[in-house]
């Protein structure tokens, strides 16, 4: 049974999806839920089916009292690495609440502060509490449908089944047809690939 809340009753949930990527973006998504929301299936999103999170993500938008996501791109990726493109993902999703929550709560154990607003970094929040769980939940459904709009671009790394993760299939691809403008040049983008 997921708990509501941490601290406050007005506090924000956050959680990002595509960290470990080789290509698109890592997506996060902030979300405030009343405090009268309820609901039996939602858990963390790595846990629950794609028919499932495509449910619940509508029913998480107008239930909401707020919500935001946003997409870093592979290039500020590169740029500032994974981690600060993380964290500066769940901020600009944060910046987008309509309403400013009492307290943030995030997903796994590294965060900035984000103005003066108290935070608490949870291991494994996405199983834990409901807010950081919805917040997965809108992270990966956004997510997966830009690789969508990505892998029509680009259909031969097959963006649609992996999402751009490191599978055996997508590093054959880039083996074959080299790198997109969309993969992150500062990973390990092939296996044997010695200067990562």
């Amino acid at each position: 049974m997921l708990l509501k809340f941490h601290k406050n009753i007005n506090e924000t949930g956050t959680d990002e999806a595509g960290r470990g990527c080789l290509a698109g973006p890592v997506t996060a998504a902030a979300i405030i839920l009343p405090e009268e929301f309820q609901n039996s299936i939602l858990t963390d999103s790595k846990l629950l089916s794609h028919h499932k999170r495509i449910t619940l993500e509508p029913l998480l938008k107008s239930e909401c009292i707020s919500y935001g996501i946003v997409h870093i791109q592979p290039k500020t990726i590169d740029e500032i690495n994974i981690l600060n493109a993380s964290i500066l993902a769940m901020h600009k999703a944060i910046e987008q609440l309509k309403t400013e929550p009492s307290h943030i709560i995030v997903d796994g154990n590294r965060f900035k502060p984000y103005k003066n607003i108290s935070y608490s970094c949870i291991i494994k929040g996405d199983s834990k509490y409901t807010t950081i769980a919805a917040a997965s939940v809108l992270a990966k459904t956004a997510r997966d449908a830009y690789m969508l709009k990505l892998h029509e671009e680009y259909p031969m790394y097959n963006w649609i089944k992996n999402k751009g993760y490191p599978t055996k299939e997508h590093r054959a691809a880039i083996k074959k047809y080299g790198p997109t403008k969309y993969h992150r040049m500062s990973f390990k983008l092939l296996a044997d690939d010695p200067s990562k």
